[in-house]
Parts: structure tokens; C-alpha cells; sequence
């Protein structure tokens, strides 16, 4: 699944944690939606999307070493109306967060 040019408002790469796994691809926020398309090299290869207008929640996070141990205040946590929680490692956190955030609320 590839997110549409067209209404693209920021990607770039990023890790997302599944499991045990911590999952490296590209994240994509178009106008509707936030969609992480992983590397094929990764073994859970499954696309995520998540309509803007289903999201509960955006938060920014420190990376924990075996999910414990702080090491780097560069995650976000994104969390879906049903309360599944997308926890994502990138760079430049605050203008993820600002710009789900403003497009969630149009």
C-alpha cells in the first residue's frame, strides 16, 4: 500500500515496535491518515494505517532499552480510539506530533 502523493503533508524514516521487533520503514502523514510502510528486509512486512479521525491520542516518549531503561526522548506514541498503541522511534517528534495533531482536528 503506497499513501497518496497527493495530499502528503510529512514522511520520513522511522522504526515502529511490534512485539519484539522494532519494525524500520517509512512514515507517511497525508491529510487523512498516518501510514508506515516497512523496509521488505524486516520479517513483519504487514502495512499500518491509521485514519486520523480514529486517533485517541499523540504523545511524545523516551526509547527504552528492553522496553525499561530510558535512552533517548525521540518516540511517539500514537493511540487509537479502540486502544491499540503505536509506538514509533524518529526524528523530529515535535513536528510529528504538532502535525497529527492539526490535522486530526480538521
Amino acid at each position: 500500500m503506497e499513501a497518496s502523493i497527493g495530499n502528503e503533508v510529512l514522511r520520513g524514516p522511522a522504526n515502529l515496535q511490534r512485539g519484539l521487533e522494532t519494525v524500520g520503514g517509512q512514515l507517511t502523514l497525508t491529510n487523512d491518515s498516518l501510514v508506515f510502510e516497512p523496509h521488505s528486509i524486516n520479517l513483519q512486512r504487514g502495512t499500518e494505517k491509521i485514519l486520523l479521525s480514529k486517533v485517541q491520542s499523540v504523545t511524545e516518549r523516551w526509547t527504552k532499552f528492553l522496553n525499561l531503561i530510558p535512552i533517548a526522548p525521540n518516540s511517539l506514541l500514537v493511540v487509537s480510539e479502540c486502544g491499540k498503541e503505536y509506538r514509533f522511534v524518529l526524528h523530529n517528534r515535535k513536528q510529528w506530533a504538532a502535525a497529527i495533531n492539526e490535522h486530526r482536528s480538521t
